[in-house]
């Protein structure tokens, strides 16, 4: 396994595989890979648009460690990167711009049992935190510390803010097949909950639109063999507004309010991406991929909000590793990335820091007399000529 998950480090390899557009909007990605569960194995890869510079090992290289087991969320707030780790119950904190690792913050009970992380959200200050324990927990980003906690249902996976409040997915997914199935509202001044959604078996994934609307992504109950389900919260009355008859949505992403999703049948391998448009409610392509693209097991979905490319991380088996698929938005492959980590399931993008031009330098080159008024500091950020 160590030799399939670190076989991109030839970089002459690499080459031969990666056709990289010009990204002039997008400086580096970051792809997380969960490795597998009690394997130790997740990790954290690396591609500097500018310098096509690939690490599959990045986290490893810049700490001398490795990330833990079975990784499954990152986000980037201000300068810093938080990850929940689920199963070694630990929130990694690294410096955005040097992928050192700032703090790990441990996550266990008062008798030292793991809550295990799952999915992350932020605002005002604070990272919110689903863990599988049944809590919500609170993170404050100037102390590293966490300082808050609220109970919501059982196994909490995906969260998102609308409305000054968080909604929280409680899946009941350790018992099968007595799952949950609301989604628990969440205060933000208070951090209380306000209230339990009912809605379909086993939630999974929860993001928001423009709108205040809040969409559900359900898994079902495997038991059963009982299909995904895609609904709508209203987050102004906190009520399920609508359900997608026959939409059964696996996971899903927005962006604009245009929602990138897809499903994946266990049983047969078959899948699906569609385009759907937040607004009018209404799918806007069947298939979201024109060019005759595969992906066989499709993993995540996730935009580019500087150039607004669409990635999708692929696995062609779940004990593999697997690919970065970047797609425009009309459905067409741009690049790939083969075997860039083992479950690949989260993509963030930093853009890139334009050089700062000394102020003496632009007044020579412009001949100015003064510093406009509007400068906020001896340097001026502005590509220098």
């Amino acid at each position: 396994m160590a030799l399939l998950c670190f076989s991109c480090n030839d970089m002459a390899d690499v080459e031969k595989e990666i056709k990289l557009p010009e990204h002039p909007t997008t400086g580096k990605m970051l792809v997380l890979s969960e490795g597998l569960m009690n394997l130790n194995n997740s990790t954290l890869a690396y591609y500097d648009f500018v310098e096509k510079e690939l690490i599959i090992d990045y986290f490893l290289q810049k700490n001398g460690r490795g990330l833990g087991d079975t990784a499954n969320d990152m986000i980037l707030y201000g300068s810093k990167i938080y990850i929940a780790v689920n199963v070694s119950s630990q929130v990694e904190v690294i410096d955005a711009n040097t992928g050192s690792s700032v703090k790990r913050i441990p996550v266990f009970d008062e008798n030292e049992r793991a809550r295990q992380p799952r999915y992350l959200t932020y605002k005002d200050g604070k990272v919110y935190l689903s863990c599988f324990d049944g809590n919500l927990v609170r993170i404050d980003t100037l102390s590293l510390e966490i300082d808050g906690m609220v109970k919501c249902g059982r196994n909490p996976e995906g969260l998102c803010i609308a409305n000054e409040k968080i909604y929280v997915a409680n899946s009941g997914g350790l018992d099968n097949p007595n799952y949950d199935n609301t989604v628990s509202v969440v205060d933000l001044k208070t951090f209380k909950e306000l209230k339990k959604i009912k809605v379909a078996e086993n939630p999974y994934k929860v993001f928001a639109d423009s709108q205040g609307d809040v969409y559900v992504s359900s898994r079902g109950n495997y038991s059963t063999s009982q299909p995904y389900r895609f609904q709508r919260i209203d987050s102004y009355i906190d009520k399920v507004i609508q359900d997608f008859d026959g939409l059964n949505v696996l996971n899903f992403s927005i962006h604009d309010d245009i929602i990138y999703m897809y499903s994946y049948d266990f049983n047969s391998d078959n899948n699906w991406i569609k385009t759907f448009d937040c607004l009018s409610e209404k799918i806007i392509a069947e298939n979201f991929i024109t060019d005759g693209t595969k992906v066989e097991k499709p993993y995540s979905v996730q935009v580019n909000p500087y150039d607004g490319n669409i990635y999708i991380t692929n696995t062609s088996d779940f004990s593999m590793t697997g690919d970065v698929l970047c797609f425009n938005p009309d459905g067409e492959l741009q690049f790939s990335i083969n075997d860039i980590g083992l479950n690949p399931n989260k993509i963030i993008f930093l853009k890139p820091v334009p050089y700062k031009c000394p102020t003496a330098t632009l007044l020579l080159i412009f001949g100015l007399s003064h510093i406009p008024q509007y400068a906020p500091s001896p340097s001026i950020s502005v590509p220098c000529i």
